[in-house]
């Protein structure tokens, strides 16, 4: 029995205690235009 994890916390676990949250992306990636621009500028 102690190979299996304690779920009982999470089961119980009440969601409304949650804030929402709103996630914003920070990093995004460039675009393929983006690289191709600096590309031709380092050159």
């Amino acid at each position: 029995m102690a190979d299996k994890p304690d779920v009982t916390e999470v089961e119980n676990f009440d969601k409304s205690k949650l804030k929402k949250t709103e996630t914003q992306e920070k990093n995004t990636l460039p675009t393929k235009e983006t690289i191709e621009q600096e590309k031709a500028e380092s050159s």
